[in-house]
């Protein structure tokens, strides 16, 4: 009878145990939910978008899950991102995917305490950010993927391209924490190289024109790192730059489709398969605490043949 009971027990406790971990992950109907939160619409995060979408649906299909994905938009706001994540916890999601470090902060404060894994996509410093311990040891319940750029090889690029360009304008907004790392690391490289740079801070879209303005005055060609808040002005920026006839260097090859000279850099939808990979593999059962933080090697040169002939530079060698 005893032993009767202990095996009762044991088979109460699974059920239990199972019940716990179906609680989050499985919804009352059975199907996997999972909520996407990009923090703005533009050319890179709908690309990064899409591909986690596509990915999810292609592997999620494979292994004959039933599932949903619910795609949000913050549209650059803070207070949204906290009303839309506190909306997906309401859902009860099973995995939140938060794509660009602003969203990515909100929905990891939003999701603390609740059990809800997060998987991040094109955080450029997720340990300066304050959501990982450590690129490998993460810790936590948050893990994702890097859009790190090389600084060093996109001038490199430029010193080829546009040889006499000494001076560059760094054009970022304030309020992107992804663009800090990477302002200093490229004011280190121009102090260590030769090269003078003028800062060009804006605080939002509307200064991008004018900001843009001022530097080309004095600047023989500006860099962006990877910054929502001018990516979405790129339209503007390449504008001004054609017209003085000066490079505009990019930390994404979709800010180079948006009309940037160049860059070296990430795919952006190599970036979301990954984030998407991930994501699978956290509701399969892996820990995102001790899953590394992956940062893409693979940058490639891209170049715009249109705005390369609009301002006389030659980069016949990458078209």
């Amino acid at each position: 009878m005893k032993k009767l009971f202990a095996l009762a027990l044991c088979a109460v406790f699974a059920l239990m145990m199972f019940a716990g971990c179906s609680g989050s992950a499985g919804a009352s109907d059975g199907a996997v939910k999972i909520g996407i939160i990009k923090y703005m619409d533009h050319t890179s995060l709908d690309e990064i978008t899409a591909a986690v979408e596509n990915t999810l649906s292609s592997e999620l299909d494979e292994q004959g899950v039933e599932y949903s994905i619910d795609t949000k938009s913050a549209n650059g706001d803070p207070s949204t991102i906290n009303a839309i994540c506190t909306q997906f916890v309401a859902d009860g999601v099973d995995l939140v995917v938060a794509i660009a470090t602003p969203a990515a902060q909100g929905a990891a404060t939003v999701l603390e305490g609740t059990g809800i894994p997060l998987v991040f996509s094109a955080v450029t410093d997720p340990v300066d950010a304050g959501l990982v311990d450590s690129l490998d040891a993460p810790g936590g319940s948050i893990t994702g993927t890097s859009d790190a750029i090389p600084v060093s090889q996109i001038m490199d690029l430029a010193a080829e391209l546009t040889p006499d360009a000494k001076n560059f304008g760094i054009l970022y907004c304030t309020s992107e924490p992804s663009s800090v790392p990477v302002v200093t690391e490229a004011k280190e490289f121009f102090d260590a190289n030769g090269y003078t740079c003028e800062e060009g801070a804006v605080a939002d879209e509307t200064d991008v024109q004018t900001v843009v303005q001022n530097l080309l005055k004095d600047c023989d060609a500006i860099f962006i790192p990877i910054d929502n808040t001018v990516a979405n002005a790129m339209a503007i920026v390449s504008e001004e730059c054609i017209a003085a006839k000066k490079p505009v260097y990019v930390a994404a090859d979709s800010m180079v489709r948006d009309g940037g000279l160049a860059s070296v850099g990430v795919n952006y939808t190599n970036l979301g398969n990954l984030t998407a990979e991930m994501a699978v593999d956290i509701l399969n059962g892996s820990d995102p605490a001790t899953m590394a933080v992956q940062v893409l090697t693979d940058n490639n040169i891209v170049v715009n043949e249109e705005t390369a002939a609009a301002i006389g530079v030659d980069v016949s060698q990458y078209a």
